[in-house]
């Protein structure tokens, strides 16, 4: 009778699998190794999490400004309308100009990690690693994962900075599950995460994902899957998310383009905090961005995000983003199209828009910027969501709610931190390079 049982629990097993609470995020079992991880990452989380919010949100604000000041008269600047940019480098916002129009940037690749601003400053990926030299683009052993391949590297235990050798199509068979201290950098190749599963970042700290396309995301099925040099267990079906950031701290995504997933373009749920989302490309999306994935999970209330140089583009429905709980700057993002809404919560997330231009879509019912979910007007009304120096296009608008004089008070408290936004008419210089760059080793980008 040993037999049958084993075959029949292990039925069940797969079968009820799926209805596992997200709490685990696709672990099938928390063994002791996982256990650990996620203690140290609980731990990581708590030491990156800001307590002046505001001296971060300040810094990020006056590095803009500083650019646009140098850029006041640049005669480059005045053609930068055309769709395709064919001139010299421009530098528009502040995390380019520290590493962008530099041809030897290939040469001083890790430079990037002293780029970052706004609430993923302390990230530095892999600076202080070696490289790995990505030659293999097939990701057929999920346990056994071959040497050369992005699946190969990113399990690697260290820092570690991951490099192309060429352009790539890489279909992950499984969502590719990350370990700490690692900056994956597709710059100098056009390298796709494509028609397979996404990105995991789970109880980990301190990653880069720099100048890829990740798009038609679908579902993993599940299974064994190394997460780990030394570590591989039974993972259930994922999400189908793009890049999902569960219970980690100190990331940063930057020069992204994503489209079409199964689920979210980019989620960071399960107390995930000090992070910033920059010089991204979303098009033809419905939920884009979802910052906290439940009501109960107040662990969020140290999320902390920066969303930064964006351009939320054609065909994008709602939830960019969609937040719980915790703080989130928006700025300076160009939000072109959205069919519901743009950014929307529920459970008093701290939301501070600022300098962001919303262009409402035709339908006159869907011409507010914001949503909120699940909760009366009575209770909304005390939530902190501000806008300032955004630009509402075609009937866009911002229902404010939270004290009106919030931002003042804390311009009293700081007066030396709480430096303005650039204006939401800055906005289309500011995000002209959003998404994955051409760069060209020996040109600058």
């Amino acid at each position: 009778m040993e037999g049958p049982q084993i075959h029949i629990c292990l039925f069940l097993f797969l079968f009820f699998a799926p209805t596992i609470p997200t709490l685990t995020a696709n672990i099938a079992h928390i063994d002791e190794y996982w256990q650990k991880r996620l203690e140290e990452a609980d731990k990581y989380a708590a030491n990156s999490y800001e307590p002046n919010p505001e001296n971060v949100t300040s810094h990020l604000n006056e590095q803009v400004h500083k650019v646009l000041k140098e850029s006041k008269g640049n005669s480059s600047r005045r053609h930068l309308g055309n769709k395709h940019w064919d001139g010299p480098c421009m530098v528009t916002n502040p995390i380019d100009r520290c590493w962008r129009c530099q041809p030897n940037w290939a040469e001083n690749r890790k430079r990037l990690a002293d780029c970052v601003l706004g609430f993923g400053r302390k990230t530095t990926g892999g600076k202080d690693g070696p490289f790995y030299v990505v030659t293999d683009s097939s990701d057929d052993d999920m346990v056994n994962p071959k040497p050369g391949t992005l699946r190969h590297a990113v399990i690697q235990k260290g820092p570690l900075w991951i490099i192309f050798k060429s352009n790539m199509f890489i279909r992950l068979n499984q969502e590719l599950i990350v370990q700490s201290d690692k900056t994956i950098d597709g710059r100098g190749a056009n390298v796709h995460i494509a028609y397979g599963a996404g990105i995991m970042m789970q109880g980990v700290k301190n990653v880069i994902i720099h100048g890829l396309h990740v798009h038609d995301i679908v579902s993993g099925s599940g299974g064994m899957i190394r997460d780990a040099v030394d570590h591989y267990g039974f993972r259930t079906q994922s999400d189908g998310d793009g890049i999902s950031i569960f219970t980690s701290s100190d990331i940063w995504l930057d020069h992204i383009s994503m489209w079409k997933c199964t689920d979210g373009l980019i989620d960071a749920v399960e107390g995930s905090t000090g992070i910033t989302i920059s010089n991204c490309h979303f098009t033809d999306h419905n939920d884009v961005m979802l910052f906290g994935a439940s009501d109960s999970s107040s662990i969020d209330q140290r999320m902390q995000i920066t969303v930064a140089f964006n351009h939320f583009g054609k065909r994008l429905i709602q939830r960019m983003p969609r937040c719980r709980w915790g703080l989130i700057h928006v700025v300076n993002n160009d939000y072109t199209h959205w069919l519901m809404y743009a950014i929307g919560g529920s459970m008093h997330p701290t939301i501070i828009s600022q300098g962001n231009r919303f262009i409402a879509p035709a339908d006159q019912f869907k011409k507010e910027v914001t949503k909120r979910e699940y909760n009366p007007e009575s209770v909304w009304k005390h939530w902190t969501w501000r806008s300032e120096e955004d630009v509402m296009m075609n009937g866009a608008f911002f229902v404010q709610s939270g004290d009106p004089d919030g931002p003042k008070k804390y311009a009293a408290k700081y007066p030396d931190l709480m430096i303005p936004a650039a204006p939401g008419t800055e906005v289309t210089w500011i995000t002209r390079f959003a998404g994955a760059l051409g760069c060209k080793e020996g040109q600058a980008c």
